[in-house]
């Protein structure tokens, strides 16, 4: 962090010092778990469901925390204020606008978010310093933390934000005003909570109407509800996709063996071959969005198109694909899932899954997708129906009634339910298939976080390991 005086801080969150010396300065990281304090560190007291972290605070001082931002006296050197959460989100801003250098971008979008923001970290990376969080850390208390990591020599700051309520993208430009901001895709996650697409747009175009009219709005060209958004800014607009019309697309998109991608990159200043090392085409838009951001920061096309097909996935459980050592490929996508992803993700396995007589099993072992509201049934029937008509091997739904509901989807658009069979839980989706595994075979595993489907795949890979 950017070191502020114990007085900064205070002024910057509107609080009160308790017990501290305003001049002592903060120079290590700002932690939520004291366990992770160093010394000159502030530590952040909240109270969350099964945890204070009040509780805390002189285990946090002995570390070598300098204060603690709290919203009670703690008996140890604290700052006092009303929230936390809000006090956070104030000084993360009062760090940024010390960051004159740096350029902040920020992302939002229904399905890829993680998987995009990894990529323009790495590509980002080429050109100077850069921050950005860990895993899916988008939230009123992820994004401050993250923020908070800027320091002075720090290039760049790529945010990723969600939403699962109109404003939240409001509040979180507000802490991190983007110079650049990018729109993936409005699909159907969290339509339980907007009620509808059109909503979730609303919502999610709140960033383009953050930025300035210096900076850049990315959007996508495929995207209807996206492109629109177009209306919403006054900054500058670059189009990416797979459309003619889009100022950064992709031609000739090819999938190899093993259900990688590669195409030609075409920007306004040139053409690269791009061979991704992650698997799925749908990882093309968000190739193409993340080079979007880096032409628009200066990198050349060929840079670009390089870092791209060095890039990794940096995030656990998105795609994370392991063979076992009996020829068994385990395809964790467990992280989340939307029916834009799940879509995504039986293409990507059937391709891995390949063609002709070397064609390998394909396995989706597949729960429920949360939050869907009153289009939840017909979504899951819809990704039943879906990968018999992808020609997946079996399908394994997991789960109560949404999953019964998928797999009734598959049986109705197979013959005699032969391509899938429901299941209760993860310990019987995986003595399944211990049972039914054959060497050479793809199993995908994808589902809610909250459902715990990642069990599945870890078992899988246990397996393996034995």
């Amino acid at each position: 962090m950017i070191a502020l005086t114990l007085a900064e801080v205070a002024a910057a969150v509107g609080g009160t010092l308790d017990g501290a010396d305003p001049a002592t300065p903060v120079t290590g990281p700002v932690e939520v778990d004291s366990r992770k304090v160093r010394p000159g560190g502030l530590f952040a007291a909240f109270i969350g469901e099964h945890v204070d972290g009040h509780d805390y605070a002189e285990r946090a001082v002995a570390a070598g925390a300098v204060a603690v931002l709290a919203s009670r006296p703690v008996g140890v050197p604290a700052v006092l204020v009303d929230s936390v959460v809000d006090a956070l989100g104030k000084l993360a801003r009062a760090v940024v606008a010390r960051a004159e250098g740096t350029a902040v971008v920020a992302l939002t979008g229904s399905a890829g978010k993680t998987s995009t923001k990894d990529l323009i970290a790495q590509l980002l990376q080429r050109h100077g310093e850069t921050v950005y969080p860990p895993g899916s850390l988008n939230n009123e208390i992820g994004h401050p933390m993250t923020a908070l990591r800027v320091e002075e020599g720090t290039r760049h700051l790529v945010m990723e934000m969600g939403a699962r309520h109109k404003g939240d993208i409001e509040y979180l430009t507000s802490i991190t005003p983007p110079r650049i901001g990018l729109v993936l895709n409005v699909g159907t996650a969290h339509v339980g909570e907007f009620g509808s697409q059109e909503a979730i747009a609303e919502a999610k175009g709140e960033l383009v109407e953050a930025l300035p009219a210096e900076g850049t709005a990315i959007l996508n060209a495929d995207d209807p509800l996206v492109r629109a958004m177009a209306a919403r800014t006054r900054a500058k607009v670059v189009y990416f996709g797979e459309s003619r019309e889009a100022d950064v697309r992709a031609q000739d998109v090819r999938l190899d063996s093993t259900g990688r991608p590669s195409f030609t990159l075409t920007t306004p200043t040139g053409s690269a071959a791009v061979q991704l090392r992650l698997y799925g085409e749908h990882h093309v838009s968000n190739a193409l969005a993340a080079a979007a951001v880096a032409v628009e920061l200066g990198m050349s096309v060929d840079d670009t198109a390089e870092a791209l097909s060095e890039a990794g996935a940096l995030s656990r459980w998105r795609m994370e694909v392991v063979d076992r050592a009996d020829g068994v490929t385990v395809v964790n996508d467990a992280y989340n899932a939307n029916p834009d992803s799940m879509r995504a993700a039986l293409r990507a396995l059937v391709s891995m899954g390949g063609r002709g007589p070397e064609r390998r099993r394909t396995w989706a072992v597949l729960g429920e997708m949360r939050e869907l509201g009153e289009e939840s049934l017909a979504e899951h029937d819809a990704i039943g129906r879906l990968a018999v008509r992808l020609d997946v091997t079996k399908l394994v739904a997991v789960g109560g009634r949404e999953a019964a509901c998928m797999e009734l989807g598959a049986r109705n658009e197979g013959s005699w339910g032969e391509e899938s069979v429901l299941v209760s839980d993860a310990d019987a989706a995986v003595e399944l298939l211990r049972s039914q595994l054959r060497p050479g075979d793809v199993v995908l595993v994808k589902a809610s976080r909250s459902v715990g489907l990642e069990k599945v795949a870890e078992a899988l890979l246990a397996d393996g390991a034995a």
